[in-house]
């Protein structure tokens, strides 16, 4: 499997195309919306159309962050992860990036599974504000806000997929 180091995508990541290409039949993925304090997780169905949420894990040591991580997508037969970039609105790498990229990094070091890099700017803005059209209480949006965010990032690459597809 190539890595984005020769697709000019990123550290440890595939280009869409690629990644999509690279993808067992009938294996899910996990959308992963990475925080400083919690890991948000959503997963797709078998056939990729639908992501729905997961879990929010409480970020800890690297390492049991990881080996939770991998544990889940060994129980659901995943078959690659997509983690949301959170670039500036104006496209920019700010710190938050950086320690994405880290935990990806650090994470692909782990596992064969390739990963793909998604642009999350505003995902979780869309998540808080459809959590408080549905009336969410503000102490259960704290509790659901990432893995809502993990379940946008992963449907937009989901639908992204499909369009290639199509076309």
């Amino acid at each position: 499997m190539t890595r984005a180091g020769n697709d000019k995508t990123g550290d440890y990541t595939l280009a869409l195309e690629i990644f999509a290409r690279t993808l067992p039949h009938g294996a899910r993925l996990i959308g992963i919306d990475v925080g400083s304090k919690t890991l948000g997780l959503a997963l797709s169905d078998v056939t990729r159309n639908i992501a729905t949420g997961l879990v929010t894990l409480r970020r800890s040591k690297f390492a049991a962050d990881a080996d939770r991580l991998l544990a889940l997508a060994a129980e659901h037969q995943i078959g690659g992860f997509v983690v949301g970039l959170p670039l500036n609105l104006d496209g920019t790498a700010g710190p938050r990036v950086q320690a994405t990229r880290a935990f990806v990094r650090n994470l692909a070091k782990l596992t064969p599974l390739p990963i793909l890099f998604w642009d999350e700017r505003l995902s979780t803005v869309a998540a808080e504000r459809a959590l408080l059209e549905a009336d969410v209480t503000r102490s259960r949006r704290a509790a659901v806000i990432d893995k809502v965010a993990a379940t946008l990032i992963l449907q937009g690459a989901l639908d992204r997929m499909r369009s290639l597809d199509a076309s």
